[in-house]
Protein backbone atom coordinates (compact mmCIF):
# COMPACT_ATOMS: atom_id res chain seq x y z
CA UNK A 1 0.00 0.00 0.00
CA UNK A 2 2.66 2.23 0.26
CA UNK A 3 3.44 2.78 -3.36
CA UNK A 4 -0.17 3.95 -3.25
CA UNK A 5 -0.49 6.84 -0.79
CA UNK A 6 -0.38 10.31 -2.22
CA UNK A 7 2.84 12.47 -0.57
CA UNK A 8 0.00 15.97 -1.03
CA UNK A 9 -2.92 13.83 0.81
CA UNK A 10 -0.29 12.51 3.23
CA UNK A 11 1.18 16.36 4.25
CA UNK A 12 -2.20 18.07 4.00
CA UNK A 13 -2.79 15.35 7.13
CA UNK A 14 0.64 16.50 8.81
CA UNK A 15 -0.75 19.71 8.54
CA UNK A 16 -3.59 19.47 10.38
CA UNK A 17 -2.88 17.85 12.99
CA UNK A 18 0.25 20.53 13.53
CA UNK A 19 -1.49 23.28 12.80
CA UNK A 20 -4.89 22.29 14.72
CA UNK A 21 -7.55 23.03 12.09
CA UNK A 22 -8.04 22.74 8.46
CA UNK A 23 -8.31 26.43 8.22
CA UNK A 24 -4.89 26.68 9.64
CA UNK A 25 -3.37 24.09 7.21
CA UNK A 26 -4.59 25.60 4.69
CA UNK A 27 -3.08 28.65 5.59
CA UNK A 28 0.49 26.47 5.83
CA UNK A 29 0.08 24.86 3.14
CA UNK A 30 -1.06 28.19 0.81
CA UNK A 31 -4.11 25.93 -0.37
CA UNK A 32 -8.01 26.04 0.29
CA UNK A 33 -9.47 24.41 3.69
CA UNK A 34 -12.08 22.79 0.79
CA UNK A 35 -8.43 21.60 -0.61
CA UNK A 36 -7.38 20.09 2.78
CA UNK A 37 -10.25 18.46 3.49
CA UNK A 38 -10.73 16.72 -0.22
CA UNK A 39 -6.93 16.08 0.43
CA UNK A 40 -7.06 14.44 4.00
CA UNK A 41 -10.65 12.71 2.91
CA UNK A 42 -8.88 11.23 0.05
CA UNK A 43 -6.58 9.07 1.85
CA UNK A 44 -9.46 8.20 3.78
CA UNK A 45 -10.81 6.68 1.57
CA UNK A 46 -7.58 4.96 0.09
CA UNK A 47 -6.41 3.42 3.30
CA UNK A 48 -10.15 2.94 3.83
CA UNK A 49 -9.38 3.90 7.89
CA UNK A 50 -10.63 7.16 9.64
CA UNK A 51 -7.42 9.08 10.06
CA UNK A 52 -8.32 12.08 11.96
CA UNK A 53 -10.71 13.01 14.65
CA UNK A 54 -12.66 16.11 13.43
CA UNK A 55 -12.21 18.03 17.23
CA UNK A 56 -10.59 21.13 17.59
CA UNK A 57 -7.91 20.54 17.39
CA UNK A 58 -8.03 18.01 15.21
CA UNK A 59 -6.43 14.60 16.37
CA UNK A 60 -4.88 11.56 14.38
CA UNK A 61 -6.89 8.71 15.55
CA UNK A 62 -4.91 4.95 15.76
CA UNK A 63 -4.13 4.49 11.86
CA UNK A 64 -4.19 8.22 11.27
CA UNK A 65 -0.91 8.29 13.97
CA UNK A 66 0.39 5.22 11.55
CA UNK A 67 0.17 7.65 8.67
CA UNK A 68 1.35 10.83 10.69
CA UNK A 69 4.68 8.83 11.52
CA UNK A 70 5.32 8.08 7.75
CA UNK A 71 4.53 11.90 6.47
CA UNK A 72 6.77 13.46 8.88
CA UNK A 73 9.74 10.90 8.08
CA UNK A 74 8.51 11.07 4.38
CA UNK A 75 8.94 15.09 4.79
CA UNK A 76 12.58 15.09 6.12
CA UNK A 77 13.39 12.25 3.24
CA UNK A 78 12.11 14.42 0.42
CA UNK A 79 13.74 17.43 1.77
CA UNK A 80 16.94 16.03 2.45
CA UNK A 81 17.07 14.67 -1.20
CA UNK A 82 16.40 18.00 -3.12
CA UNK A 83 19.05 19.10 -1.03
CA UNK A 84 21.48 16.81 -2.18
CA UNK A 85 20.12 17.35 -5.87
CA UNK A 86 21.31 21.38 -5.48
CA UNK A 87 17.55 23.12 -4.82
CA UNK A 88 17.11 26.06 -2.85
CA UNK A 89 17.34 24.76 0.84
CA UNK A 90 16.23 28.05 2.43
CA UNK A 91 12.41 26.71 4.34
CA UNK A 92 12.47 23.26 2.93
CA UNK A 93 14.10 20.79 5.23
CA UNK A 94 11.49 21.43 8.76
CA UNK A 95 12.80 18.84 11.60
CA UNK A 96 9.83 18.73 14.45
CA UNK A 97 11.23 18.11 17.59
CA UNK A 98 9.88 17.04 21.30
CA UNK A 99 11.61 19.16 23.55
CA UNK A 100 11.01 19.48 27.35
CA UNK A 101 11.21 23.28 28.73
CA UNK A 102 13.97 23.03 30.91
CA UNK A 103 16.79 21.62 28.30
CA UNK A 104 15.26 24.65 26.23
CA UNK A 105 15.27 27.03 28.60
CA UNK A 106 19.24 26.35 29.40
CA UNK A 107 21.43 24.17 27.10
CA UNK A 108 19.63 22.96 24.12
CA UNK A 109 18.63 26.46 22.61
CA UNK A 110 22.49 27.02 21.56
CA UNK A 111 22.92 23.46 20.24
CA UNK A 112 19.79 23.95 17.93
CA UNK A 113 20.98 27.35 16.90
CA UNK A 114 24.21 25.65 15.61
CA UNK A 115 22.09 23.59 12.71
CA UNK A 116 19.21 26.96 12.00
CA UNK A 117 21.05 27.86 9.61
CA UNK A 118 20.39 24.76 7.42
CA UNK A 119 17.16 23.85 8.46
CA UNK A 120 13.67 25.18 9.87
CA UNK A 121 13.04 23.46 13.41
CA UNK A 122 9.23 22.83 15.01
CA UNK A 123 9.62 22.56 18.73
CA UNK A 124 6.72 20.60 20.45
CA UNK A 125 7.21 21.42 24.55
CA UNK A 126 6.59 18.96 26.63
CA UNK A 127 7.44 17.49 29.84
CA UNK A 128 10.64 15.32 29.56
CA UNK A 129 7.72 12.32 31.05
CA UNK A 130 5.43 13.00 27.62
CA UNK A 131 8.09 13.95 24.86
CA UNK A 132 8.24 10.60 24.16
CA UNK A 133 4.56 10.19 23.55
CA UNK A 134 4.99 13.07 20.88
CA UNK A 135 7.62 10.65 19.22
CA UNK A 136 5.18 7.71 19.26
CA UNK A 137 2.44 9.14 17.99
CA UNK A 138 4.11 10.48 14.99
CA UNK A 139 3.83 14.14 15.82
CA UNK A 140 7.82 14.44 15.74
CA UNK A 141 10.69 12.82 14.42
CA UNK A 142 12.98 13.09 17.87
CA UNK A 143 12.90 14.10 21.22
CA UNK A 144 14.91 15.01 24.63
CA UNK A 145 12.88 12.56 26.81
CA UNK A 146 12.91 10.72 30.29
CA UNK A 147 12.20 7.58 28.32
CA UNK A 148 15.32 5.19 28.38
CA UNK A 149 13.65 1.89 26.43
CA UNK A 150 13.68 3.05 22.78
CA UNK A 151 10.55 3.38 21.15
CA UNK A 152 9.58 0.72 18.07
CA UNK A 153 11.43 2.33 15.17
CA UNK A 154 13.22 4.49 17.08
CA UNK A 155 17.11 4.75 18.77
CA UNK A 156 18.13 6.08 22.54
CA UNK A 157 20.96 7.59 23.33
CA UNK A 158 22.35 8.98 26.75
CA UNK A 159 22.25 12.39 26.92
CA UNK A 160 23.28 13.27 30.40
CA UNK A 161 21.60 14.18 33.80
CA UNK A 162 19.89 17.09 34.56
CA UNK A 163 20.30 17.34 38.58
CA UNK A 164 16.98 19.75 40.48
CA UNK A 165 17.57 20.99 43.82
CA UNK A 166 14.86 22.43 45.94
CA UNK A 167 15.01 26.03 46.31
CA UNK A 168 13.18 29.62 47.56
CA UNK A 169 13.65 32.75 48.41
CA UNK A 170 15.20 33.76 51.74
CA UNK A 171 12.04 35.75 53.12
CA UNK A 172 10.26 32.92 52.28
CA UNK A 173 12.25 30.08 53.61
CA UNK A 174 12.77 32.50 57.13
CA UNK A 175 8.06 32.30 57.00
CA UNK A 176 7.68 29.12 56.05
CA UNK A 177 10.71 26.59 56.50
CA UNK A 178 12.67 28.52 59.84
CA UNK A 179 13.70 25.23 60.83
CA UNK A 180 14.44 23.21 57.57
CA UNK A 181 12.14 21.64 55.39
CA UNK A 182 10.26 19.16 58.40
CA UNK A 183 7.27 17.39 56.86
CA UNK A 184 4.93 19.65 58.96
CA UNK A 185 6.59 22.58 57.28
CA UNK A 186 6.46 21.65 53.94
CA UNK A 187 3.04 20.28 54.29
CA UNK A 188 1.90 24.25 54.81
CA UNK A 189 4.92 25.96 52.80
CA UNK A 190 3.12 27.09 48.90
CA UNK A 191 5.25 25.17 46.08
CA UNK A 192 5.12 26.58 42.68
CA UNK A 193 4.19 24.05 40.46
CA UNK A 194 5.67 24.26 36.25
CA UNK A 195 2.16 22.48 34.63
CA UNK A 196 -0.35 19.89 35.33
CA UNK A 197 2.67 17.27 33.72
CA UNK A 198 5.21 18.58 36.00
CA UNK A 199 6.01 15.87 38.42
CA UNK A 200 9.09 17.09 40.23
CA UNK A 201 7.98 19.04 43.72
CA UNK A 202 5.31 15.78 44.56
CA UNK A 203 8.64 13.39 43.82
CA UNK A 204 10.16 15.42 46.16
CA UNK A 205 7.73 15.77 49.04
CA UNK A 206 6.97 12.06 48.94
CA UNK A 207 10.42 11.21 49.49
CA UNK A 208 11.01 14.07 52.15
CA UNK A 209 7.29 13.38 53.99
CA UNK A 210 6.69 9.85 53.52
CA UNK A 211 3.20 10.36 54.08
CA UNK A 212 0.95 12.45 51.05
CA UNK A 213 0.76 15.87 52.03
CA UNK A 214 -1.04 18.79 49.47
CA UNK A 215 0.25 22.06 50.21
CA UNK A 216 -1.09 25.31 48.37
CA UNK A 217 0.14 25.38 44.54
CA UNK A 218 1.25 27.80 42.33
CA UNK A 219 0.94 26.66 38.39
CA UNK A 220 2.87 28.93 36.34
CA UNK A 221 4.34 27.38 33.18
CA UNK A 222 7.54 29.09 31.73
CA UNK A 223 10.77 28.43 32.58
CA UNK A 224 12.28 31.85 33.05
CA UNK A 225 8.77 32.41 34.93
CA UNK A 226 8.79 29.38 36.91
CA UNK A 227 12.13 30.90 38.42
CA UNK A 228 10.89 34.61 38.98
CA UNK A 229 8.14 33.11 40.83
CA UNK A 230 10.28 31.40 43.30
CA UNK A 231 12.74 34.29 43.40
CA UNK A 232 9.94 36.67 44.19
CA UNK A 233 8.69 34.26 47.37
CA UNK A 234 5.40 33.20 45.60
CA UNK A 235 6.56 29.18 46.47
CA UNK A 236 9.52 27.02 46.75
CA UNK A 237 10.03 24.89 44.13
CA UNK A 238 12.61 22.34 42.38
CA UNK A 239 15.36 24.32 40.10
CA UNK A 240 17.89 22.73 37.62
CA UNK A 241 21.40 23.33 38.81
CA UNK A 242 21.55 24.70 34.83
CA UNK A 243 19.42 27.88 36.21
CA UNK A 244 20.02 28.11 39.17
CA UNK A 245 23.75 29.47 39.62
CA UNK A 246 23.31 33.29 38.95
CA UNK A 247 20.11 33.38 41.86
CA UNK A 248 22.32 31.51 44.39
CA UNK A 249 25.13 33.64 43.43
CA UNK A 250 23.57 36.89 44.09
CA UNK A 251 21.38 35.43 47.25
CA UNK A 252 18.10 35.80 45.86
CA UNK A 253 17.46 31.68 45.86
CA UNK A 254 18.54 29.42 48.91
CA UNK A 255 19.45 26.02 48.07
CA UNK A 256 17.24 24.40 51.10
CA UNK A 257 17.58 20.65 50.74
CA UNK A 258 21.24 19.91 49.31
CA UNK A 259 21.31 16.14 50.63
CA UNK A 260 18.03 15.54 48.44
CA UNK A 261 18.63 16.44 45.31
CA UNK A 262 16.82 15.13 42.25
CA UNK A 263 18.48 13.73 39.32
CA UNK A 264 16.37 13.42 35.98
CA UNK A 265 18.71 11.10 33.23
CA UNK A 266 17.66 12.31 29.71
CA UNK A 267 17.47 10.39 26.38
CA UNK A 268 17.68 11.26 22.24
CA UNK A 269 15.73 9.26 20.45
CA UNK A 270 14.91 9.52 16.99
CA UNK A 271 13.64 7.37 14.00
CA UNK A 272 15.36 5.13 12.35
CA UNK A 273 15.18 6.85 9.52
CA UNK A 274 18.31 7.72 7.82
CA UNK A 275 18.51 11.16 7.20
CA UNK A 276 21.50 14.02 7.18
CA UNK A 277 19.76 16.64 8.25
CA UNK A 278 18.40 15.01 11.50
CA UNK A 279 21.65 13.41 12.05
CA UNK A 280 23.14 16.99 11.71
CA UNK A 281 20.51 17.90 14.81
CA UNK A 282 21.74 14.88 17.12
CA UNK A 283 24.83 15.02 16.87
CA UNK A 284 24.48 19.11 17.90
CA UNK A 285 21.97 18.21 20.53
CA UNK A 286 24.59 15.33 22.14
CA UNK A 287 27.47 17.46 21.88
CA UNK A 288 26.17 20.28 23.67
CA UNK A 289 24.65 17.42 26.22
CA UNK A 290 28.23 16.24 26.76
CA UNK A 291 29.14 19.64 27.38
CA UNK A 292 26.25 20.99 29.90
CA UNK A 293 24.48 17.29 31.68
CA UNK A 294 25.97 15.58 34.26
CA UNK A 295 27.50 12.45 33.34
CA UNK A 296 24.64 9.11 33.26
Amino acid sequence: MAGELDQEQLRALAAAVSEGTFEAAARALQITPSAVSQRIRALEERTGRVLLRRSKPVTPTESGTVLLRAARQLEVIAADVWEQLGGDRAGGIVVCLAVNADSLATWLLPALAAVASELSLDLRRADQLHTAELLRDGSVVAAVTAAREPLPGCTSTPLGVMRYRACAAPAFLARWLPSGPSAEALAQAPVVIFDRQDQLQDAYLRGRCRRPVSPPRHHIPGSGAFVSAIELGIGWGMVPDLQSAHPLRRGSLVSFDDRHPIDVPLYWQQSRLRSDSLDRVARAVQAAAAASLIAG
